[in-house]
């Protein structure tokens, strides 16, 4: 969403008060801050950052509005501001729902759920549309509801209650035009219902009304008319915890007497540094402490000292190591996704890369922006995957649903050469070191083929692409093998790059759409050799940075010798990617977009391609 001028007034105030502190107190703020060096740039939608090695980043809902059955069964192409939990050995994302624009009816929210975080359900309605009242108005607002439904926002998806009950909220904003917030408390109310351990719901009640609201006019009943006596009692605990009440914030009454800090601060998270003292994180990199567990708040929100961060979520937590992480686009756009890192949850001195791709904007609407954006990740009390990793989920474009999973401890290097065979890594563990872009229609993914585990990457997606990429030791003089089998030889294709620790390439192979393996030669392409379907390749790549020279050897026949088409000084990622690489948006394209792209239902023959591992060394020792 835009800030109006209020809005605007609101945060400047809060990064003069921020600065003023700072001077005023030097080094008697306890506050979190950036230390590190480490900064994007906003040219590459990678940011040039280094990896955190081992993200997998997987779509699990692509927007579709020619082919519902395959997205949402509605065809509704806005999807933004997911929130994630974890219970029951499962996965929830729940997510805002519009049919074309930001703050424009209709609108739902829906439930996507998973067992393995790489599998998910198709989406289902959890909190329906909800038809307002013709007439309805708001002061000093243009235009009264003819026919419409309220417009859904919330920032708080789930609560897991002492008692065990696991509770998904929603609420039901009113916009009344294109340019009408619905959470500028004067909507309907907040709604809530309980998620069961077979997989199905209770009713919907309602939890907190708007005081503008005519209560009498409920479509559903409030929550202490349930019979259920635990669901009312993890109602009343909910409502009695001040971090809980602090995410309603943007919704409820600006005067709600439950909510802690009423400045109009937004997407609130937090974690604890011990049992009473919290951190508090906003939109703008905004940060506080509180000292009693929530009730109130050390100072105004200001901005984290050397954290760049624009109207965009941040998302901190304590990690299962004991560190603290957050994760937020460090930009003044919604690109590059990122996390970094604290020993003490205050002194962050990382940067490292979640999300780097930007997918092309297929559906254009009200407010939608481009990148990965608006990340939450999983609530203190609302789960532990099994794994101890960090899960976020976001949205991409506010068009396509998203999840990624970070491997804790977070690292950006790693010491040892790759010495891989899939099918003699552990089932389940094959991936764990690679990093991945797994889409819906662009799959990656460990399979069987002629009896032995392969990698699989596969492409169907007329818009985007598969990408998967391995982080070595940082190398000068470096020899890399691996095998190559394309399923086809007539459409698709599969680049291979050898990049440096910034996501630079030096070096370029193309098994093209035509049927041939080539190389990029400067501006121009080198043929190898025509491949075959169906065929194994063998590739051996010897590399040298100092005399930006490389050998290329297939099936120990066909070798061909040329120069890197871009220096670099060394060798840290090696990149199998099923597409052009992409470079729009750029810092410069304009913000709003209202124009679909053309052919956006278009369906492509699927291209595979599998892996059969990697073996890296350093030839010079």
């Amino acid at each position: 969403m835009q800030l109006n001028l209020v809005q605007f007034k609101r945060v400047l105030a809060s990064f003069v008060f921020g600065l003023s502190a700072v001077i005023s107190y030097g080094q008697k703020i306890d506050t979190a801050k950036y230390v590190g060096t480490t900064l994007s740039n906003i040219d590459y939608h990678h940011g040039q950052l280094k990896p955190a090695v081992g993200t997998h980043a997987t779509q699990i809902m692509r927007a579709s509005r020619e082919h519902p059955e395959t997205a949402d069964n509605l065809g509704w192409t806005y999807n933004h501001a997911p929130n994630i939990a974890y219970w029951n050995d499962t996965f929830f994302v729940q997510y805002l729902n519009d049919s074309v624009s930001e703050h424009v009816p209709p609108s739902t929210t829906l439930l996507i759920t998973s067992k393995n975080g790489k599998k998910w359900s198709k989406p289902e309605i959890i909190f329906p549309e909800y038809k307002l009242p013709d007439g309805w108005t708001k002061k000093g607002v243009e235009g009264e509801a003819n026919n419409i439904t309220a417009v859904m926002h919330q920032r708080m998806g789930f609560y897991k209650a002492s008692n065990g009950k696991f509770l998904t909220l929603a609420y039901y904003g009113i916009s009344l035009n294109e340019k009408d917030s619905p959470n500028d408390g004067r909507g309907i109310g907040r709604v809530v219902r309980e998620i069961k351990k077979d997989g199905s719901f209770g009713k919907i009640y309602f939890i907190r009304y708007n005081k503008t609201w005519d209560k009498s006019l409920s479509e559903f009943p409030f929550y202490n008319k349930s019979r259920d006596k635990d669901f009312r009692k993890a109602c009343e605990e909910l409502l009695s915890k001040p971090l809980m009440m602090q995410q309603w914030v943007e919704e409820q009454d600006r005067d709600d007497p439950l909510i802690p800090l009423q400045d109009q601060f937004k997407a609130f998270s937090y974690y604890h540094l011990d049992k009473n003292k919290i951190v508090g994180w906003w939109k703008h990199a905004l940060t506080s402490m509180s000292l009693d567990g929530g009730g109130s708040w050390e100072y105004h929100p200001m901005r984290a000292p050397g954290f760049v961060n624009s109207n965009a979520k941040i998302w901190g937590q304590k990690t299962s190591d004991g560190k603290y992480a957050t994760v937020y686009n460090p930009s003044e756009f919604r690109w590059p996704l990122a996390i970094s890192t604290s020993k003490d949850g205050l002194n962050f001195d990382n940067l490292f890369l979640v999300h780097g791709e930007i997918s092309p904007m297929r559906y254009g609407g009200n407010y939608k922006s481009y990148g990965p954006q608006y990340v939450r990740g999983i609530l203190e009390g609302n789960g532990t995957p099994p794994e101890g990793n960090l899960w976020v989920t976001y949205s991409v474009n506010k068009e396509d649903i998203w999840v990624a999973e970070v491997p804790v401890p977070v690292i950006a290097s790693v010491k040892d050469h790759v010495d891989e065979t899939f099918n003699e890594l552990p089932d389940g563990k094959e991936l764990d070191m690679w990093n991945y872009y797994d889409l819906q229609w662009a799959s990656v993914g460990i399979e069987l083929l002629d009896g032995k585990k392969w990698l699989a990457i596969k492409d169907k997606d007329a818009f985007d692409y598969a990408r998967v990429e391995r982080i070595i030791p940082k190398t000068s003089n470096l020899l890399a093998n691996f095998t190559v089998r394309p399923e086809q030889n007539d459409h698709g294709m599969l680049q291979i790059e050898f990049q440096n620790d910034k996501g630079l390439p030096a070096v370029r192979f193309i098994f093209n759409e035509n049927g041939k393996l080539i190389s990029k030669s400067g501006a121009r392409f080198r043929h190898i050799l025509d491949y075959e379907p169906g065929t194994n390749y063998k590739i051996e790549v010897k590399l040298e940075s100092s005399k930006r020279w490389y050998k290329i050897t297939v099936n120990d026949e066909h070798s061909t010798q040329n120069v890197f088409y871009a220096p670099v000084h060394s060798f840290e990622r090696i990149m199998f990617r099923t597409g052009e690489q992409r470079h729009f948006p750029t810092p410069d394209t304009p913000a709003d977009n209202y124009t679909d792209l053309d052919n956006t239902g278009k369906q492509i023959p699927e291209a595979v391609f599998y892996i059969n591992g990697l073996q890296t060394k350093d030839f010079s020792k």
